[in-house]
């Protein structure tokens, strides 16, 4: 033990390389391995006589995902990302400010066990139960009509493309359960983005006479712009990436991780469920690279 100490001591790379060797080793062939095999299907094609997939380099399979229907269902995926993540930040600005500028204590303490809370119950069955929440017979529509708003509920679910015959049946509802289940990952950086703005530059902002709407704008705002993106970056891949929630709230027309999860599944088509996978990987590399440039790491 003492000689195994010493050369430790005199070769502290040894050390390093015993200790880091198992983790890389188990992030080099399992994770980074598993894409190159995913990118790898990509390039391989289907052949639609035999159903046989051939192992030949070609572009082929990505030239289906320029097909109307594929490029539909990333346009609709690309969309309903963006809107929850938009919306995510519009109502977690107020409630992350008040938890880094107001909330002290047991407040703050409260902040943090009702932000964190939704997170430690099952996700499937929060789902399961927003899908209840949202049916015909649910609460939403049963409140709607004790309050006479039942012509109201109706007239959004006749909306084109957004409605359907129930909320449990449209990308509104969709939309309310993406929401509500990635919240939490925009709230979080968003408060911790808040706290680092330094408490003077808001005085001394009102100190040179510029009124709440323009301390906000030009010093809160800018400051708390990383926190955004950073919280942006879970929203936006995670509402990306899930295939559950469409499935089980939703309509017929597919998002992405549904078409990946069918294609590999019913259809058996891999090269393209690989093609389609990739998709969501590129505009996340550009994404997160957009978001180092504005600091958005910094808030993480």
């Amino acid at each position: 033990m003492r000689s195994l100490s010493d050369l430790f001591y005199k070769r502290s790379g040894v050390l390093t390389a015993i200790l880091l060797g198992p983790p890389l080793a188990w992030i080099g062939i399992v994770y980074i391995g598993s894409l190159l095999a995913l990118l790898l299907q990509s390039f391989y094609h289907l052949d639609d006589f035999s159903g046989i997939i051939l192992r030949e380099f070609t572009l082929t399979t990505y030239g289906q995902l320029f097909e109307s229907s594929n490029l539909q269902t990333i346009a609709r995926t690309v969309a309903m990302a963006a809107v929850v993540t938009i919306a995510a930040a519009i109502i977690s600005f107020p409630i992350a400010y008040y938890a880094a500028r107001f909330a002290r204590g047991k407040t703050k303490a409260l902040f943090y066990l009702a932000v964190m809370m939704p997170l430690w119950s099952s996700y499937l069955v929060k789902v399961y139960a927003w899908k209840l929440i949202l049916a015909k017979e649910g609460i939403i529509t049963w409140a709607a009509n004790g309050l006479s708003l039942g012509w109201a509920l109706d007239g959004v679910l006749a909306t084109p493309v957004i409605g359907g015959s129930s909320l449990s049946f449209s990308y509104i509802g969709t939309f309310l359960v993406f929401l509500y289940i990635w919240l939490p990952y925009m709230i979080l950086p968003l408060q911790a983005s808040l706290e680092r703005v330094p408490k003077n530059y808001i005085e001394a902002s009102a100190d040179l006479g510029a009124t709440p709407r323009q301390t906000f704008r030009t010093v809160i705002l800018p400051l708390a712009l990383p926190g955004v993106i950073a919280g942006s970056i879970f929203t936006f891949s995670l509402t990306l990436g899930d295939y559950i929630i469409p499935q089980i709230v939703g309509n017929s027309r597919p998002f992405i991780g549904q078409a990946v999860y069918t294609l590999q599944g019913t259809a058996g088509d891999i090269p393209l469920a690989a093609a389609f996978t990739v998709v969501p990987m590129l505009i996340m590399a550009v994404y997160l690279a957009l978001a180092k440039r504005a600091g958005a790491f910094n808030a993480l």
